[in-house]
């Protein structure tokens, strides 16, 4: 999406003069993207289990802009690779597990039990979702499919708690929620995909 608007060819124009910058002081890909990872789960467990939305969503964005970074300081610096991608795949879902399980610890403290189910199915949706890729593309096949890619899911859930952060009523749940659903819709997509893959190889053969 972001190359279809152009987006991207904006961003990189911020993004390069940094990671430049950074490759300069001796740092490397790999840890930028473990410092954008323990500052996101940091800041997730400090801010957002104690309901503090507001601040919490900035410092996690400001952490999350690594993911942007590390993946341009490899390419500047000739280091792409397949550790460099397994590790920000892996750590990504670190990051992402956090987010989540802050929020279901808030819900649960203040027993919101309804958007505890809410955050679960997001929490575990969302690692099947990244898992049924992983292990279609390990077994030859394709998985890019489906509406709540990693992408979606934070927007989904990060926009709103921003937004809850300023005392906007509901917009949290309903997102939460929406996301839910598309969650669950997204791992049916993808096994779906899949299955028609395999089924269609063994009527090859």
């Amino acid at each position: 999406m972001l190359n279809q608007t152009g987006a991207r060819g904006a961003i990189a124009g911020v993004v390069e003069p940094i990671a430049k910058g950074l490759l300069k002081i001796g740092l490397t890909p790999d840890a930028i993207t473990w410092i954008g990872t323990i500052g996101v789960s940091t800041a997730a467990f400090v801010f957002y289990t104690r309901g503090s939305f507001l601040i919490g969503t900035l410092v996690i964005i400001a952490f999350i802009f690594s993911d942007m970074l590390d993946g341009t300081m490899a390419r500047l610096s000739g280091r792409s690779g397949n550790w460099g991608a397994f590790l920000d795949s892996t750590l990504d879902r670190v990051a992402d597990g956090a987010i989540f399980l802050s929020l279901l610890i808030w819900f649960a403290r203040t027993e919101q039990w309804w958007l505890v189910g809410a955050t679960s199915v997001c929490l575990i949706g969302g690692m099947i979702v990244s898992y049924a890729k992983a292990r279609a593309e390990g077994l030859g096949m394709t998985c890019n499919v489906g509406f709540a890619e990693r992408t979606e899911r934070l927007i989904l859930v990060l926009l709103p708690t921003l937004i809850a952060g300023f005392g906007v009523p509901y917009i949290q749940a309903i997102a939460l929620w929406v996301l839910a659903a598309l969650t669950l819709l997204t791992v049916f997509q993808r096994m779906a995909h899949v299955h028609k893959q395999a089924t269609g190889e063994q009527a090859a053969q």
